[in-house]
């Protein structure tokens, strides 16, 4: 999810896109968040790994 939120940024700042720099910043937080929870052991939404 990181990984496709920074392609979707750098897309659409090449393309002047606004909607799929939006859409990649949202990506982005969403799976640094994760990416964060499942560092540290938290269960989130009933899981305990996030792969």
């Amino acid at each position: 999810m990181i990984i496709l939120g920074i392609i979707l940024v750098v897309i659409g700042l090449i393309a002047h896109l606004g909607i799929l720099t939006t859409l990649g910043v949202i990506l982005l937080v969403i799976g640094v968040i994760l990416a964060v929870l499942g560092g540290t052991g938290r269960a989130v939404g009933g899981r305990s790994h996030w792969w």
